[in-house]
């Protein structure tokens, strides 16, 4: 019986592709493992990196005091437990006229709240001290070898389970003791300054990936400043920086410092301000959001803008009410993105002028500043262990600060992705 020459060709095209298919399954399954290597890898070195944060901003320390606070008592009752006019009168006793002074002049005794008497009668006169500090993992798997070498090398400390990060540490301002140093003065600071960051950047952005798409010709000098604005996000950090040393702290200084409308700070006036920080980190994001601002509208349908041209709408009414609000989602997952690298930036805020060590909050755009970035810098530099201790806390705040910027914008994007 012959064969039907149909099936013969059928056959003739089926049996390489079904002769293939074992080794395609092989390449995708190493494909697949690779992946998932890849990922684990992550996984891994993510995991390894909280493991050192969390086990530095916890543990044992051993602790010893300048003056035993239970010779503090009057009339039986420990200072926890006495009353304001109690402590002040202690802190009258024990500290030079001098200082007693100074801390009525900085802020009066009787404005102040008992708790603010309890904590100026331990830094001032208990005066508790780290001596030496032992990691968390450490601390519960070691105690009591720990504890021995605390009795032979210091012995008369005390064993006790510090918490670099608590409700203090958020509150208080920098310090140049590590156990009364806080992050309260950073926290400001990287808030004023990523809301002017945003502020200028995103509409600026926005704007300009609206004209790119939307409005400019194909031509040589719009591709020219395409292919710039693709290398520019690319460019060191560092080199922003000096950009804006050279263009907000020097030629706009009077503006950055405030001087020109009157509200310059004598010993800020400058230019090395939070205004200068903001603005140079707004160029440094402002690529990234114009980029993903592009592709953002180069994914919204020909037919939406053909539909709003067919029903009688102007160019810039079809952007407005039909392009951006497509568009949004993808403009703001590109704004978190670049959000996320302004608010961890060290080296452009170093050199347009941040300061290292300050313990007085920002009072508006044109005070001096500092981050919490730079705070962790300065803290890692210090030879004490105690300054790594409280270095890891505040990468804890800065986690907790940028997951909680993330997580705004994503409700927002979101929120608009729902309204279409």
């Amino acid at each position: 019986m012959a064969k039907n020459p149909d099936e013969q060709q059928g056959r003739s095209l089926t049996e390489p592709f079904a002769n293939n298919l074992p080794a395609r399954h092989r390449t995708a399954r190493l494909w697949q493992l690779a992946f998932l290597a890849s990922t684990i890898v992550g996984i891994v070195i993510l995991t390894a990196l909280l493991f050192n944060i969390v086990n530095s901003a916890f543990g044992l320390a051993a602790v010893q005091v300048k003056v035993d606070p239970a010779t503090l008592a009057m009339d039986g009752v420990p200072i926890e437990k006495q009353t304001k006019v109690q402590l002040v009168q202690i802190l009258e006793g024990s500290l030079k006229p001098a200082v007693y002074k100074r801390l009525e002049t900085e802020k009066p005794f009787v404005g102040r709240s008992r708790n603010e008497a309890y904590d100026l009668v331990v830094e001032r006169v208990v005066e508790p001290k780290v001596e030496q500090t032992w990691p968390l993992f450490d601390s519960l798997l070691h105690r009591q070898e720990i504890l021995a070498e605390m009795a032979q090398e210091y012995p008369d400390a005390k064993a006790k389970f510090l918490s670099w990060i608590d409700a203090k540490f958020l509150v208080t301002p920098q310090s140049s003791q590590a156990e009364r140093a806080g992050v309260r003065t950073a926290i400001l600071g990287s808030l004023w300054t990523i809301a002017i960051t945003i502020l200028v950047a995103f509409p600026v952005g926005v704007c300009a990936a609206i004209y790119l798409e939307e409005y400019a010709r194909d031509n040589w000098i719009n591709r020219l400043i395409r292919t710039n604005i693709n290398n520019l996000a690319g460019v060191p950090s560092i080199i922003y920086g000096m950009l804006g040393l050279a263009i907000f702290v020097r030629a706009l200084e009077r503006l950055t410092s405030g001087t020109a409308f009157g509200f310059a700070d004598p010993t800020t006036a400058n230019g090395r301000t939070i205004l200068s920080a903001g603005l140079t980190l707004a160029l440094l994001i402002l690529p990234v959001i114009i980029i993903n601002g592009q592709e953002a509208i180069r994914t919204v349908p020909t037919s939406l803008r053909e539909a709003s041209f067919g029903l009688g709408a102007t160019k810039w009414q079809t952007v407005w009410a039909h392009v951006l609000p497509s568009a949004l989602p993808g403009i703001l997952t590109g704004t978190i993105l670049a959000m996320s690298r302004a608010i961890g930036e060290t080296a452009p805020l170093v050199v347009v002028g941040a300061s290292t060590f300050i313990n007085k909050d920002p009072g508006g755009p044109f005070s001096k500043f500092t981050t919490l970035p730079i705070q962790i810098y300065q803290w890692t530099s210090r030879p004490q262990a105690e300054f790594r201790n409280i270095a890891a806390a505040a990468i804890m705040v800065l986690l907790v600060l940028l997951l909680a910027l993330n997580a705004t914008a994503i409700m927002l994007r979101n929120r608009s992705s729902r309204r279409l």
